[in-house]
């Protein structure tokens, strides 16, 4: 089912071939990926679209044409994976802000680039805070280094990851150009 070409509402049949088609199998890298093969008319436009079964149950999603007669889905169980890791995410917090780990030679560069740039020696940069967050919420700002969280020091993405493992609340200390601040962020659920 999809559009391909512009043509809204196409839909198109086929026999699945296989529901287990290795990655590998296609050349691709990440080997705990099968993806379920078809002789269904795959084009632009409907690549992405769901490939349904007799009963119009969805079992994946349409995805790649190797050539006329050979195409793949992603199975509706991995994508069902995919939401659930995602909602956890968000869930626990996590995705509130985009972050960069910063080590000694990257530190140096950003310096150059902008004159208010924190004195840290490690940390992770704050490079965007999204609006509505616990993270906006709390008073992050864009640029901030994050140099602790709940006492320890953060030096890595995975810091941060690890640490928020713990709650109900965590206490940040972030650099701010040249002062340090501590806040209280409380994961919440997003949508």
């Amino acid at each position: 089912v999809g559009s391909p070409f512009s043509l809204q509402n196409t839909v198109t049949t086929g026999i699945i071939s296989t529901a287990h088609r290795s990655s590998l199998e296609l050349g691709f890298k990440d080997p705990d990926m099968d993806y379920i093969q078809t002789d269904a008319i795959i084009n632009y436009g409907n690549s992405g679209g769901p490939l349904v079964n007799l009963d119009g149950d969805v079992i994946g999603i349409n995805t790649l044409k190797v050539a006329a007669g050979i195409s793949f889905a992603i199975p509706v169980d991995r994508i069902r994976q995919f939401l659930a890791d995602s909602h956890s995410r968000q869930v626990n917090g996590d995705g509130t802000f985009h972050l960069l780990s910063i080590m000694c030679s990257l530190i140096q560069d950003l310096r150059e680039r902008d004159i208010k740039f924190p004195d840290v020696s490690s940390g992770v940069y704050i490079y965007e805070v999204i609006p509505g967050t616990a993270a906006y919420s709390a008073g992050m700002m864009d640029r901030d280094v994050i140099i602790s969280i709940n006492g320890q020091p953060i030096r890595t993405m995975q810091d941060v990851s690890n640490a928020m493992q713990s709650r109900p609340s965590l206490s940040v200390q972030v650099r701010r150009e040249e002062a340090d601040v501590t806040l209280m962020v409380i994961p919440t659920e997003t949508d």
